[in-house]
C-alpha cells in the first residue's frame, strides 16, 4: 500500500482584536465572473495569463469624474493621459465619452490622430518632441505644452518658418507643499525661469500662448496640494497678464490621481486611503473659484489616466507551482510575471480566489514564472489554501500595464474586452514568436546549414 507524500506541517497564527495601523484583515469574495462571464470561460476560451477590461467600468468611470467636476466648475475638458493605456479600444471609449487625447511623444500623437482625433484636441506634452512633429503639431493647431528652452527655441523657429503662431502653453514646476517636488520638468515657478520663457514668448510674438500646464506628480494622495498649485498658477497668471498684456485662457492641471491600488508604503489598503474624486474635485474647483483679477475664470484641463482605467482591468493568472520557502512562507508559483504586471513593483494588487476555498488562510508569497528573482507578483497576501491549477485574479491592474510591459522571457498574452452586452472579445492578440522575430534580420553569414 502506498503512502502519501510526507509534508511538513506549518504552523499559522490567526490573530484577531481591534485594528491597529495596518488595519483589519480583509477577507476577499471571490471574483468569480467579470460583468457575468464566467472566469473559467475567459481562462477556455483564451488562455492563461489574460488581461480582462470592462468597458462598463470604464464608461462608468468616465461618467463619474465628468460629473463631479462639471458640477462644480462650468469650464472643464478631459484629455485622455495615452501612456496610461494606450490599447486602441479603451482610447476609443473614452473618446466616445468625450475625452480629448494628451499625449507624450509622436508616437502617441499619431495614434490620436489614426483613431479620429482632431489635431486641435490633443495636448502634446512630454521632455522629447522631435522637430518634425512639432512642425506636424503647428500645422493641426494641437496644443503644445513647452517643456524646456530648448524646445521653446525650436517652435521660435517652426513660427518664423512656416509662418503661423503654435498654439502653445509652458509647463510648470513649483512647489505645492509636497515631496519630493517634481522638478525635472518644464519651468521652475520660484526660481523666475518660468517667467523668463514668458518673456522670450512675448518678445517673439509669433506664438499663441493661452496655457499654463502643471503635472505634480504620480498617485497624489493628499487633494490639498492641487489647491495650492491652482492658488499660484493664477497669481502667475495674473502677473503674465499686468507684465505682458497676456491673457491666459486655461489652467491644464495634469494627472496623478490616485485610483483604489494599494502602494507598497502604505500602511491602509488604497480603498480606505486614496482620496475619492469627489474630493479632489471640492479642492480643485474650491481654488479655482477665485478665478483671475480681471474678474475671467480659467478654463481648466485634466489629463486623468490611472483613476479612470485601473478599476477596469483584471489580470486572470494561474498557480502553475507551490512550493515551501526555508524560511517556512508558502509561496506561490503563477504564469504571469512582472513582464506584464509592471506595476506590481508599485503596488500590492488585491489577489482574489474565483471560488470559495475552505481552510485557514495564511501568509504566501506570490512569484512570476520568470527566471528572475525581481519577479514578485505579491511579497506577501493571505490566502486560503491554493493548490497548482487554481486561477487567481489580480485586481486592479487596468493602468500603465499595457503600457510598460514586454516580452522578457515570456511572450505577452491575450487582452480582452467585456462589453456592455456581455459579450467578450479579443482587443489585442497574444503574440507569437513569428511576431517578435519579425523585425529581426539574420545575415547570410551567419546562419546555421
Amino acid at each position: 500500500m502506498s503512502r502519501e507524500p510526507w509534508v511538513k506541517p506549518s504552523i499559522v497564527m490567526q490573530v484577531t482584536g481591534l485594528m491597529n495601523k495596518f488595519g483589519r484583515r480583509s477577507t476577499r469574495k471571490p471574483i468569480e465572473d467579470i460583468d457575468g462571464v464566467a472566469i473559467q470561460e475567459l481562462l477556455e476560451k483564451y488562455g492563461s495569463p489574460l488581461f480582462v477590461f470592462s468597458e462598463k467600468a470604464i464608461r462608468a468611470k468616465f461618467k463619474e469624474i465628468k460629473r463631479v467636476f462639471s458640477t462644480r466648475y462650468p469650464d472643464v475638458r478631459f484629455g485622455w493621459s495615452y501612456k496610461t493605456n494606450y490599447l486602441d479600444s479603451v482610447c476609443s471609449i473614452l473618446h466616445q465619452e468625450g475625452a480629448l487625447a494628451e499625449v507624450v511623444s509622436e508616437y502617441e500623437y499619431e495614434k490620436a490622430r489614426r483613431l479620429g482625433i482632431a489635431g486641435s484636441d490633443i495636448f502634446y506634452n512630454g521632455p522629447f518632441k522631435p522637430k518634425d512633429s512639432l512642425v506636424r503639431a503647428t500645422k493641426e493647431g494641437a496644443h503644445i505644452h513647452v517643456d524646456h528652452f530648448d524646445e521653446l527655441n525650436d517652435l521660435m523657429k517652426i513660427s518664423t518658418e512656416l509662418k503661423m503662431q503654435p498654439r502653445l502653453a509652458i509647463r510648470i514646476n513649483l512647489d505645492a507643499g509636497i515631496y519630493p517636488s517634481w522638478d525635472r520638468f518644464g519651468f521652475n515657478l520660484e526660481s523666475g525661469e518660468a517667467m523668463e520663457a514668458v518673456r522670450r514668448i512675448a518678445d517673439h510674438g509669433g506664438m499663441r500662448f493661452d496655457g499654463l500646464h502643471l503635472h505634480l506628480g504620480t498617485f497624489i494622495l493628499d487633494p490639498v496640494a492641487y489647491a495650492n498649485a491652482v492658488g499660484k498658477l493664477l497669481d502667475f497668471a495674473d502677473d503674465i497678464q499686468d507684465r505682458f498684456g497676456i491673457k491666459i485662457e486655461y489652467l491644464d492641471l495634469g494627472g496623478g490621481f490616485a485610483s483604489s491600488n494599494t502602494l507598497h508604503s502604505q500602511y491602509l489598503p488604497g480603498e480606505e486611503a486614496s482620496p475619492s474624486l469627489n474630493q479632489y474635485a471640492e479642492h480643485i474647483c474650491g481654488a479655482l473659484s477665485r478665478g483671475f483679477a480681471d474678474g475671467r475664470s480659467p478654463g481648466l484641463v485634466l489629463e486623468t489616466g490611472r483613476a479612470l482605467v485601473d478599476e477596469a482591468g483584471y489580470m486572470v493568472t494561474s498557480v502553475i507551482a507551490e512550493k515551501r520557502l526555508p524560511s517556512g512562507l508558502k509561496s506561490l508559483v503563477v504564469d504571469a510575471g512582472v513582464n506584464i504586471l509592471f506595476t506590481s513593483f508599485w503596488y500590492k494588487h488585491n489577489v482574489f480566489t474565483t471560488r470559495d476555498i475552505t481552510g485557514l488562510q495564511e501568509e504566501v508569497a506570490i512569484y512570476g514564472p520568470l527566471c528572475m528573482n525581481i519577479d514578485v507578483v505579491r511579497p506577501s497576501v493571505m490566502l486560503p489554501p491554493v493548490e497548482r491549477g487554481e486561477p487567481l485574479v489580480l485586481h486592479p491592474v487596468g493602468a500603465y500595464n499595457v503600457t510598460q510591459w514586454m516580452q522578457f522571457i515570456r511572450m505577452r498574452p491575450n487582452v480582452v474586452l467585456v462589453g456592455e452586452n456581455g459579450v467578450s472579445e479579443i482587443i489585442r492578440e497574444a503574440e507569437t514568436i513569428e511576431d517578435i522575430l519579425s523585425k529581426e534580420r539574420l545575415p547570410e553569414r551567419l546562419k546555421l546549414s
